[in-house]
């Protein structure tokens, strides 16, 4: 849905509107006989005769106030023009905009997005089916999947990328907000990274469901658009690939990052030299720059100025230029500016699809306050880690490094940070800690049915000979397959079955995060029995469910807060 004239007068800039409302002193948005009025969502409030918003009135705007423009000479103090107010009322209101604006991921070989609570009207959904979740938790860890299109919509747009493209997955990044929102990590995936697709439901126009078969050992950024693929297939792509389970997407096309760059007056770009590149047009000295527009575009999309020229190298560039993105939209110089929010709202919004689950203005507004809790110094960029695929003589595609990809996917899955960080829930976790302390009752009293949700099959069985021959185990039953599938193993337990499940979580190496207080089962005998369900993470009989405590050491990484220059 495009909305160009929505809070905006004909030919009018949406920030001119901004007005002073004498009897509450505070900023709001002018709509005249000759503009509808603004669809900026809020509560309504009370308010005097003339402010209510009809035709010559004014709307409010939630918050406490907004600073008016710079004026003419000589001209009225009626809000558009004048002297800077007091910076306390501001403040509050700017924040509460700025914070509901602060979701900025970059997207595309190009591109950028930001995400905002108002004009959701101009963002696209599209249903994903089964793939992912259908709602937003506020008390969860999540995972968004940043997705960026060659597919060449929007003006000025022609030149780019493949011409008969039907918009593949050319930059991709999976974002994990941590479930106490002390840290994030951007997972970058290479578009040349070898990967299986699996089959793919999508949904058609017409409302039926077509599967689009997949392929194996092909390159990753087939997943979308080839064949009908939709972002659903990309999300089952990746999941597939890391064992990282995908909640939601978001996706992006090459006008993003001109319009986002154009909108915060430009973003701070560093060089270690200089680049004058023929193909992408981007030619910027060695040191500091700020790039807008055609020239933020060219920069994120050129991959023969950085590095050996490749797509890894392009990757690191991006991150960087992201960091410094998300740096410039959280400035005050960006927050204290009703212009640049307005204007930021439009750009970004215009150039946004997301799943259905998330595409209630409510739900936006819910994904970035929770995201802008996290500090940017724990924000972590990495990549896919990878290596030469080695069955080509010429090196175009890289396969997974498996010595150091399953460590960090598992720690990703797991929520550990890529940073030292300060937990904020200890009294939580200090009590799954404490389930696993305390008495502990022996192997031969231990009642448990076995269950699989998720695990290769066999699991349960294979499970059950174990416990019962090597472990002593000898009350367990295999239940078969559980109702539902679990990306974790867990074994629920009635509280007078505490020494059990410490007994039962101390031979199969759970954490105490595996161990669910709830309610018993009965099993075969008649008697109370409590329930394992092995889950997708389960790695066989004997092989130790504990998550790792620590990310990886040898994993690359930066940070949002610092400025890194690309090479």
């Amino acid at each position: 849905m495009d909305a160009p004239g929505r809070g905006r007068s004909e030919g009018m800039d949406p920030a001119d509107q901004w007005v002073l409302n004498p009897d509450t002193g505070e900023y709001e948005l002018r709509s005249g006989p000759s503009a509808p009025r603004s669809a900026v969502p809020g509560p309504r409030r009370s308010a005097p005769p003339g402010t209510d918003g009809t035709a010559g009135g004014r709307t409010r705007i939630p918050g406490r106030a907004v600073p008016p423009q710079r004026g003419r000479r000589g001209a009225p103090d009626d809000g558009r023009r004048g002297r800077r107010p007091a910076q306390r009322k501001p403040k509050r209101a700017l924040l509460w905009a700025g914070g509901t604006m602060a979701f900025v991921v970059l997207a595309t070989g190009a591109g950028g997005y930001l995400y905002l609570k108002h004009l959701e009207g101009n963002v696209t959904t599209t249903d994903v089916g089964g793939a992912g979740r259908g709602d937003f938790s506020r008390d969860e860890a999540f995972n968004i999947l940043v997705i960026g299109t060659d597919k060449r919509t929007g003006r000025g747009n022609e030149g780019y990328g493949d011409k008969g493209s039907r918009g593949h997955a050319d930059t991709t990044i999976l974002l994990h907000v941590s479930k106490d929102r002390s840290n994030a990590t951007a997972l970058s995936i290479p578009r040349d990274l070898i990967v299986d697709i699996p089959d793919c439901p999508t949904r058609q126009e017409d409302g039926t469901e077509k599967v689009v078969p997949g392929l194996q050992g092909v390159r990753f950024n087939r997943s979308l658009g080839e064949g009908g693929r939709d972002p659903g297939c990309t999300m089952r792509t990746v999941e597939q690939a890391t064992g990282i389970p995908v909640d939601h997407f978001m996706m992006a096309d090459f006008n993003a990052v001109k319009t986002l760059t154009t909108a915060v007056d430009g973003v701070p770009v560093c060089l270690e030299h200089p680049v004058d590149d023929k193909e992408s047009k981007l030619r910027l000295p060695a040191g500091e720059s700020k790039v807008e527009g055609e020239q933020a575009l060219a920069f994120v999309r050129t991959r023969h100025s950085f590095g050996n020229q490749g797509d890894l190298d392009r990757i690191k560039a991006q991150q960087h230029f992201l960091a410094s993105l998300m740096r410039k939209m959280s400035s005050s110089d960006t927050l204290t500016s009703p212009a640049k929010l307005v204007k930021l709202a439009e750009a970004a919004t215009k150039a946004l699809t997301v799943d259905t689950g998330i595409g209630r203005v409510s739900t936006l507004k819910d994904v970035a306050l929770e995201l802008k809790r996290v500090p940017p110094k724990n924000i972590s960029f990495t990549t896919v880690p990878v290596k030469d695929n080695p069955v080509e003589k010429i090196k175009a595609t890289v396969v997974l490094d498996e010595s150091k990809a399953p460590r960090l996917f598992e720690a990703i899955r797991n929520d550990v940070s890529l940073t030292e960080v300060k937990q904020r829930r200890k009294k939580e976790k200090d009590a799954v800690a404490a389930r696993l302390k305390g008495e502990k009752a022996p192997a031969s009293e231990v009642r448990v049915q076995v269950l699989n949700g998720g695990a290769p099959s066999g699991s349960a069985q294979e499970t059950l000979r174990w416990l019962q021959v090597e472990q002593g185990v000898t009350k367990s039953e295999n239940a078969g397959n559980a109702d539902e599938a679990l990306s974790r193993t867990a074994l629920e337990y009635a509280p007078d079955q505490a020494a059990q499940a410490r007994r039962l979580a101390d031979v199969l190496g759970l954490s105490g995060a595996a161990m669910k207080p709830g309610e018993s089962v009965t099993n075969a005998q008649g008697l109370p029995a409590m329930k394992l369900t092995l889950g997708e993470d389960f790695k066989g009989a004997g092989v130790p469910l504990t998550p790792p405590d620590k990310a990886p050491d040898d994993i690359e990484k930066s940070t949002a807060d610092k400025v890194e220059c690309a090479s």
